[in-house]
């Protein structure tokens, strides 16, 4: 299926993850389509993601920026439009569950929001003007978080239930202009992080087949190809009539019956087998 994202100027915030990591898959997917990646992030691997992909003939810009200062995000984007003069698509995908907890400070509570929140309305403000002339779209990545809770993490469940409204809202705020907003939402998937997580615990295998056991659809976690798919759907012309939706991408971790997560269980004449 065509796209038809081809030289799209696509800004992916916290899109220099390490190898596997969704912004970086993403960033990947939208190469494949043929549209150009605006790569903004605080960790310089970037650099050599840029050159590796203009080594390959690829017209890709990566921007070094602590997406938590207005004035860096600022300069940032006025460089992408010193370059393409357009931005059409802006995909917010930054976050870490930094375990900021009621145990935490004021301070790290609110430096977790300003990370995992703040820097989307930041980023979204700035690429506004561009998007508007475009009417383009915007995909935020979320969190099951934000709908589940998870315990010892305060500052990252408040700011992706702040990503989740702040879709809505910005879904009715800019219909006007032909603007999409769309959120992504994810609950466990196998990134480097995730395996970062599990290897803080002296079982990391036994803990990831607990989890896994849970997830209704395969009993396995998603990939992060599966999420970048999604990402480029919504952002293509293919969702043209889609907005201020969140969707799941999660193999019904979230909504499914619970009961999907047991064994099966048959009754045959009146006994219950496995």
């Amino acid at each position: 299926m065509d796209l038809h994202l081809s030289n799209k100027i696509v800004l992916v915030v916290g899109g220099a993850g390490k190898k596997g990591s969704i912004g970086e898959i993403i960033v990947r997917h939208i190469v494949s389509e043929g549209a150009i990646p605006v790569i903004i992030d605080r960790n310089s691997r970037g650099y050599a993601v840029q050159k590796e992909l203009q080594n390959s003939g690829v017209d890709a810009l990566f921007i070094e920026a602590d997406v938590t200062d207005p004035d860096t995000c600022k300069t940032a984007v006025e460089a992408v439009i010193s370059k393409y003069n357009r931005i059409d698509i802006l995909i917010n995908n930054v976050g870490i569950n930094d375990g900021t907890s009621l145990e935490s400070s004021y301070q790290e509570f609110m430096d977790s929001i300003r990370l995992n929140l703040a820097s989307y309305f930041l980023m979204t403000k700035l690429a506004l003007p561009k998007l508007k002339e475009s009417k383009g779209n915007i995909i935020n990545i979320g969190s099951k978080v934000a709908l589940t809770g998870q315990g010892g993490t305060s500052g990252y469940a408040a700011a992706k239930g702040g990503v989740l409204a702040l879709t809505r809202e910005w879904a009715v705020d800019l219909i006007g202009f032909g603007i999409r907003v769309n959120a992504v939402v994810i609950a466990e998937s196998e990134t480097p992080a995730y395996q970062d997580w599990l290897d803080t615990f002296p079982d990391p295998q036994g803990v990831k087949e607990q989890i896994v056991s849970k997830i209704p659809l395969g009993k396995r976690m998603t990939s992060p190809e599966e999420i970048a798919n999604s990402v480029l759907f919504l952002a293509s012309d293919c969702s043209s009539h889609t907005t201020g939706q969140f969707v799941f991408i999660d193999g019904g971790y979230v909504h499914l019956d619970r009961k999907l997560v047991h064994d099966e269980v048959r009754v045959i004449n009146g006994v219950a087998e496995k």
